[in-house]
C-alpha cells in the first residue's frame, strides 16, 4: 500500500478562462470543484493507475468535511478545529493559483495526527508526503514524519519546499522532490546523492521535464512530446510515478521516464489528480532518458 500525507488539504475551485487579464472581467467558460491538495492529487493518480492506496491528512469544518465526502479513494483523516482552507486555479493557456494558508492546528491535534500515521505507516510500503503545512504544524513536520515512517519500514517521498524541504532532507526520505522554484527558496547549496541524508533528489522542471540526482548518477529525462493543458498536477502525477517505482526499487532511468511520462499525461487531462491514458501510453513509447553531469 502507498500512504499519501496532505497535512494542509483544500477544497479546490477551477475556472476556466479564453484569456486572464489582471483587473478585468472574466466570463467563466466552465468550472470544477472537489477535493485538493498534493497528496489528494497523488492518491488519485495512484488510484486510477490500479494502485492500492490511502490518503491521509488534518481536516476540520465545513469545508473538511466536504473534502472527506466528495474524495474518491480511501482515506482516513484526523479531525481539528479549524476550518480546511479553499484554493481558486484559474486556466486559461497556463494556470494561475490562489492558496488560502490553512486552519491554525492546535499541538494536541499534531500530536493526535502523528499517533495516527505512525499506525498507518506501519502498513505502507511507500509513504508519499506533498504540499505545504498549515499554521501551527512545526516546519520539521516531514522530518518527524519521515523518522516515523523509516522506523516503521517505510520508504519516503518528500515533495515540499522552504524550511519543510530544509528540515525534511536532514531526515534521511529516499526522495526529494521539489520543483525548480522550491529547490532554489530552500537555498540548499547541494544535496548529497549518496544516500546520506537525502537519499536521491528528483528536481521537476515543467516543460522541461526531471533530473535526478541518485546513488546510481545523475539522469535528466524529458517530455517525448510536449503537451498543452492544466500543468497544475503534473508534479504530482510524477511523485505517483516515483512512489510506484520505489516500491518496485526500478532503476532510475526507467523511474525518470515513468515520472515524465506520467507528469506530461497529467498536463493533457482538465484537473489536477486526473491523466490523460492515450497520452501516457503515447509518452512511454520513446521516453528521452539520457545520463548528465550532476547539477548538485
Amino acid at each position: 500500500m502507498i500512504l499519501t500525507v496532505t497535512l494542509n488539504p483544500a477544497w479546490d475551485v477551477t475556472y476556466r478562462v479564453p484569456r486572464l487579464t489582471r483587473h478585468g472581467s472574466h466570463r467563466v467558460g466552465a468550472t470544477l470543484q472537489r477535493p485538493g491538495g498534493k497528496g489528494l492529487n497523488v492518491a488519485r493518480v495512484l488510484h486510477a493507475l490500479g494502485e492500492r492506496t490511502m490518503a491521509t491528512g488534518l481536516a476540520g469544518g465545513a469545508t473538511g468535511a466536504m473534502v472527506e465526502a466528495a474524495l474518491d479513494v480511501p482515506h482516513d483523516f484526523v479531525a481539528i478545529s479549524g476550518e480546511t482552507r479553499r484554493t481558486v486555479t484559474v486556466v486559461d493557456t497556463d494556470a494561475t493559483v490562489f492558496n488560502e494558508p490553512g486552519p491554525e492546528v492546535h499541538p494536541d491535534e499534531w500530536t493526535a495526527f502523528q499517533e495516527s500515521f505512525g499506525a498507518q505507516a506501519a502498513e505502507a510500503a511507500v509513504v508519499v508526503m506533498s504540499g505545504s503545512l498549515p499554521p501551527g504544524v512545526p516546519e520539521d513536520a516531514y522530518a518527524v514524519l519521515t523518522r516515523l515512517a523509516r522506523a516503521a519500514g517505510a520508504r519516503v517521498l518528500v515533495d515540499a519546499g522552504g524550511a519543510a524541504l530544509r528540515a525534511a532532507a536532514a531526515a534521511g526520505p529516499d526522495v526529494l522532490k521539489p520543483n525548480a522554484a522550491e529547490m532554489a527558496a530552500a537555498d540548499l547549496d547541494r544535496l548529497p546523492a549518496d544516500g546520506s541524508p537525502a537519499g536521491s533528489l528528483v528536481v521537476s522542471r515543467g516543460a522541461d521535464g526531471m533530473i535526478a540526482v541518485t546513488p546510481e548518477g545523475c539522469f535528466e529525462a524529458v517530455p517525448s512530446q510536449i503537451v498543452a493543458g492544466n500543468p497544475t498536477g503534473a508534479g504530482d502525477a510524477a511523485a505517483a510515478a516515483l512512489a510506484v517505482a520505489l516500491r518496485e526499487r526500478l532503476p532510475w532511468p526507467r523511474a525518470l521516464g515513468e515520472a515524465v511520462a506520467l507528469a506530461a499525461a497529467a498536463v493533457a487531462a482538465p484537473a489536477a489528480g486526473e491523466f490523460d491514458p492515450d497520452v501516457l501510453r503515447r509518452q512511454r513509447r520513446a521516453p528521452k532518458v539520457r545520463e548528465t553531469p550532476c547539477p548538485w
